[in-house]
């Protein structure tokens, strides 16, 4: 995701983070999602998100979602752990605060490796990312999420800080529905980080709703 800015078209792209049942039902359903663009499909990125499985299981239900993402050519970025990407062979990795630095994921993943890192509402660990070699940052919550709970609430001006200053592309993340996503797209945001306004209702329907919005801003 690091080759695409704020001036290219289109402005603003979707980052689709999954829920954290990914098994049944949930392959076809991706599928849904990367199509329901078209051939202007606005979905840049899919983070495969589990918890509490061994990473042999978590292999197990990623690599079909791999599949369907290397299709479409949508990046496959695995959440918190540099083990499993490495193991997958995925285009990157998210870091949270503690989930190992920008360089163990470089060492490990390689030089093409998309590396995110979570900032939450801090403008120093963004640049502290930034100067360690992430690919991008991600800002948030900026709403209230269902998905992961964050007490950060950031503002807006940090998106606008962030584009002012910096080329790295930043993510909004939190609770973002095509409602309110409007403000974070003129304030700057490259991606959306999205999960519960996609999967807990019907995802192509959520998919073009963030598509006209987005092609509107």
């Amino acid at each position: 995701m690091s080759e695409e800015h704020s001036h290219r078209n289109p402005p603003c792209q979707l980052y689709l983070i999954s829920p954290l049942e990914t098994g049944g039902a949930f392959p076809a359903r991706l599928e849904r999602a990367l199509d329901a663009g078209g051939e202007a499909n606005p979905v840049a990125a899919f983070q495969f998100r589990v918890k509490g499985l061994d990473q042999h299981e978590a292999a197990r239900l990623a690599e079909p979602l791999q599949v369907i993402c290397a299709e479409r050519e949508v990046a496959f970025i695995v959440n918190d752990s540099i083990a499993l990407a490495k193991r997958l062979g995925a285009d990157g990795v998210h870091l949270g605060q503690g989930d190992g630095t920008v360089e163990d994921a470089r060492a490990a993943l390689g030089r093409e490796a998309q590396i995110g890192v979570t900032c939450k509402d801090s403008k120093h660990l963004a640049m502290e990312a930034g100067e360690a070699g992430a690919d991008y940052v991600a800002f948030g919550s900026f709403f209230d999420s269902q998905t992961k709970q964050s007490d950060a609430r950031p503002d807006l001006e940090i998106l606008e800080w962030w584009q002012t200053l910096f080329e790295l592309p930043c993510v909004a993340i939190g609770g973002i529905t095509p409602a309110n996503c409007a403000p974070l797209i003129a304030a700057g945001a490259d991606f959306l980080a999205v999960s519960g306004a996609i999967w807990n209702g019907d995802e192509v329907a959520a998919v073009k709703a963030f598509s006209d919005i987005i092609a509107a801003s």
